[in-house]
């Protein structure tokens, strides 16, 4: 699965200890709550899954209406996946690598996904998208808003995976304060309501290996995009 193939399988900087952390939920805003450590009971399952998602997709750096190379490796699943390139961010059902649909997504991971939506107040979620970011050391996610869904009722509900990642979650306007969240391995971050369409982003990666994901950090990001 790894956007960073060469990775050592070794903790690098960081110790074991120090990329788990005790399940608990933390309050971000009103709608908005970080689950910490949620999906380990999950990713003995959710892996396996993941490595055959990427087969089929692999990662890829795209290109932004402005014509920049994101420094994020992409792929998705479901029956929509989010894609960009110089005509603009937009869901299709098409893999433009491939020229075939996305890879269908994991029942594991819309499991995951219902049940951290349900955990932090959000029944009935129903997520047709599955956006997978690999962030690299120096990697990097600017802030922005969510808004290419077409129903914004839906909550966003965010996975990350591998080495710790400061989350930046801002306000409803880009100058707005953004709170700085050290996300560890299997924290899930939901964010809706009245939060949803909040400024967030991701500052760069800071480099260190994970003893099961390597040198990289993969953050899963389910929508109702459709």
């Amino acid at each position: 699965m790894p956007c960073n193939p060469d990775a050592p399988a070794n903790l690098g900087l960081f110790a074991e200890s120090d990329l788990l952390q005790p399940a608990r939920t933390e309050v971000l805003g009103p709608q908005a709550r970080v689950l910490r450590g949620f999906a380990l009971p999950w990713t003995e399952r959710l892996l396996p899954r993941l490595d055959e998602v990427l087969a089929a997709a692999p990662f890829r750096q795209m290109m932004t209406p402005g014509g920049h190379t994101m420094s994020v490796g992409l792929s998705s699943c479901g029956a929509l996946g989010w894609t960009t390139d110089r005509h603009g961010y937009r869901y299709s059902a098409i893999d433009p690598q491939s020229l075939r649909p996305w890879p269908a997504m994991p029942e594991v991971f819309r499991q995951l996904a219902e049940h951290a939506a349900q955990a932090a107040g959000f029944n009935d979620f129903n997520p047709d998208s599955c956006l997978i970011n690999c962030y690299r050391p120096g990697a990097k996610m600017s802030l922005h808003q969510d808004r290419n869904e077409r129903d914004f009722n839906a909550p966003i509900v965010s996975l990350s995976l591998g080495l710790p990642a400061i989350f930046l979650f801002g306000g409803q306007q880009r100058s707005d304060k953004s709170q700085r969240v050290p996300l560890l391995h299997a924290d899930v971050v939901v964010w809706g309501g009245v939060d949803r369409l909040r400024y967030h982003g991701v500052l760069p990666l800071k480099d260190g290996t994970h003893p099961e994901l390597g040198r990289q950090r993969i953050n899963l990001t389910f929508r109702h995009a459709g």
